[in-house]
């Protein structure tokens, strides 16, 4: 049984009450400190300081200083005035154990609001780190869309350009051919009459010679044929066509065999259907396909209606489930409604379908890394998480927005770990 320490001393304004209470060489951390508004308690074995307070006090701005084998407590009163006795009158047992046990509660209350404000605070950073997540990854993905038309300007430009060059290069083969056949044509011309002239002047000399025969006419006719030139031939062009690439990557640089099994792949997965499923036989025609399935999913989704997104996706993958762009659309639904483990089941149910690693799919493999890292961080499996932005920046090493969300993940680990 504790013993109950009396040689205390206490002074008081109207503001405060100051208590004095001795610790008797006890060591400080063993001292257990209590207070509510009407009640003190100090344990500090063996001994015990109770004192049932005359009126409430601000239990939440008073001060225990301890020290020098006492301690010293600063008791703010609620209302501004002089106090009888420090302890209430009159309190009989009942009395004593009905205030310990409204003090108990009391504490109780206070820390079981203190934790749900905690919650609550720890909630809304997590839903604001989301948000801003969310909209940093949109703003990159706008950037990179602005690039891609910039790039698609730029070349479109640069092959009108070499049209024009080609144009204008075969206008200038096509006048000087026509020159060449101008001069042919005055050559051709000039050596007919030559032979014309010729051949007159043959035929004037073969009626003057009426002795000669048969035989010497045709060795004229024959020398005749000889001086003859034939016509030029005519000119024509020669197309050659190339077998186009799928993929633009120079052929010494790319992976044959990926990519064709990647293409394949493809082709399969747009020719696996499954409308035989009795539920969707009622459906229309083009509610029946996977591809208008998606964009009306895209397009609720860009609505900020995803549930019903997900609806669309989940109707999508019934019929077609090896389309890997569906499980990925699907997967930042499940991110905007928390639904964390479904975002990673089909985060990596993509990144299986988005096989084998090509540049084709390179940005479908990067999205579904990075939100799969997402779900795992705000399931606070920042170790996983930073596994999968590591692995995002493997495909585009350049990308600043992962590299930083990669570092923040970093130095949270590294918190983490100096707190345990």
């Amino acid at each position: 049984m504790p013993l109950q320490v009396s040689d205390y001393s206490w002074q008081q304004t109207k503001a405060a009450v100051f208590i004095s209470v001795p610790l008797r060489g006890v060591c400080v951390r063993d001292a257990d400190v209590f207070c509510t508004e009407n009640y003190l308690k100090v344990n500090f074995s063996p001994f015990l300081f109770e004192v049932f307070l005359y009126a409430p006090i601000d239990d939440e701005n008073s001060k225990a200083k301890i020290g020098n084998d006492t301690i010293v407590f600063t008791l703010y009163k609620k209302e501004l005035a002089m106090w009888e006795n420090l302890s209430v009158s009159g309190a009989d047992k009942e009395m004593m154990q009905r205030i310990r046990e409204k003090s108990i509660l009391q504490a109780q209350e206070r820390a079981k609001e203190a934790t749900e404000a905690k919650a609550a605070a720890r909630r809304e950073d997590q839903k604001y780190a989301l948000n801003v997540m969310m909209k940093i990854e949109e703003e990159e993905r706008k950037k990179i869309e602005d690039m891609k038309e910039n790039e698609r300007l730029k070349a479109t430009k640069e092959l009108e350009a070499w049209k024009e060059c080609q144009r204008k290069a075969e206008e200038q083969k096509r006048i000087q051919r026509a020159e060449i056949f101008c001069e042919q044509g005055k050559q051709i011309e000039e050596e007919r009459n030559k032979l014309k002239h010729k051949s007159l002047t043959r035929n004037a000399a073969s009626r003057n010679l009426a002795t000669k025969g048969r035989n010497s006419e045709n060795m004229f006719l024959e020398k005749l044929k000889e001086d003859s030139i034939p016509a030029p031939r005519s000119v024509g062009s020669i197309k050659i066509n190339f077998t186009p690439r799928v993929f633009p990557t120079a052929l010494r640089e790319s992976q044959v065999a990926e990519e064709e099994e990647w293409l394949h792949k493809q082709a399969e997965a747009r020719r696996a259907l499954n409308t035989d499923i009795p539920e969707l036989s009622d459906l229309k025609e083009e509610e029946k396909n996977p591809e208008w399935l998606k964009d009306k999913g895209n397009e609720l989704f860009a609505k900020e209606n995803y549930l019903a997104a997900v609806n669309a996706y989940n109707l999508a993958i019934r019929l077609n489930n090896k389309i890997p762009l569906l499980y990925l659309n699907r997967a930042a639904c499940h991110l905007k409604l928390k639904n964390l483990h479904k975002a990673i089941e089909d985060s990596s149910k993509a990144l299986e379908l988005l096989t084998p690693p090509v540049p084709d799919n390179a940005n479908g493999r990067m999205k579904a890394y990075i939100r799969r890292g997402t779900a795992f961080c705000q399931l606070e499996l920042y170790i996983e998480g930073l596994q999968d932005y590591e692995a995002a920046l493997k495909i585009d090493p350049s990308n600043k927005i992962v590299q930083n969300d990669a570092e923040k993940i970093r130095k949270i680990i590294q918190g983490t770990e100096l707190k345990s």
